[in-house]
């Protein structure tokens, strides 16, 4: 099985599945393309139907892209492992929460983009970009309020983490004003093994 990725400093899309991969232990090739390069979008391509990164490269050849559709393949192809919560209820939220990820939080994309080598304290957001951070903030402290954390469903880190561990990196850089449970949340992401791995991976890259 193969992960194609590009560059850990910005890629966030391609931390999430990364992360899946590494945390619950399941071997994986990793094939990291750097971006913005003349030959970037024909070596992705080589990998990826779509030209974009992540790509996963199934076992039988198949490739999947889009990080969700790569996480759900994954949780598809390994159920000994929950990467997504058991109970019905917390599944179809932990689902809710990483769609709205998924495909929300435009302002927030903009103005912060993940680039793990770079601090920015204090600089200024837009209307849009705090109203982001807000919400992002209160599904953090819902969850973990109502899951008992220190993940947002409870002991086990799992897909919706994953698909929220790219924003605790730009939060990190920007530091924006957040809740003691959504600072609490960052900071356990930041020191998990995995993100250690992704982080230190990222501050190498030139």
């Amino acid at each position: 099985m193969k992960l194609v990725i590009g560059d850990k400093n910005q890629s966030s899309w391609s931390m999430r599945p990364w992360l899946v991969l590494k945390h619950f232990g399941i071997p994986f090739e990793e094939v990291l393309i750097r971006l913005g390069q003349p030959d970037s979008t024909a070596n992705i391509l080589a990998h990826s139907p779509s030209g974009k990164v992540p790509c996963l490269v199934t076992d039988a050849g198949d490739a999947v892209w889009e990080s969700l559709a790569i996480m759900e393949t994954l949780a598809e192809l390994f159920p000994q492992h929950a990467m997504w919560p058991r109970d019905a209820a917390a599944r179809a939220h932990a689902r809710s929460i990483s769609a709205e990820m998924h495909a929300g939080f435009g302002d927030l994309r903009e103005q912060m983009s993940m680039n793990i080598q770079r601090q920015a304290f204090g600089q200024p957001l837009t209307a849009g970009a705090l109203s982001n951070v807000k919400r992002i903030d209160k599904i953090w402290s819902n969850c973990l309020s109502a899951h008992g954390g220190p993940f947002l469903f409870g002991k086990e880190f799992g897909i919706a983490d994953a698909m929220f561990a790219p924003v605790v990196m730009r939060f990190n850089s920007y530091a924006p004003k957040i809740s003691d449970h959504a600072r609490d949340y960052c900071k356990h992401i930041t020191t998990m093994p995995e993100v250690a791995e992704w982080i230190e991976g990222a501050r190498k890259e030139q």
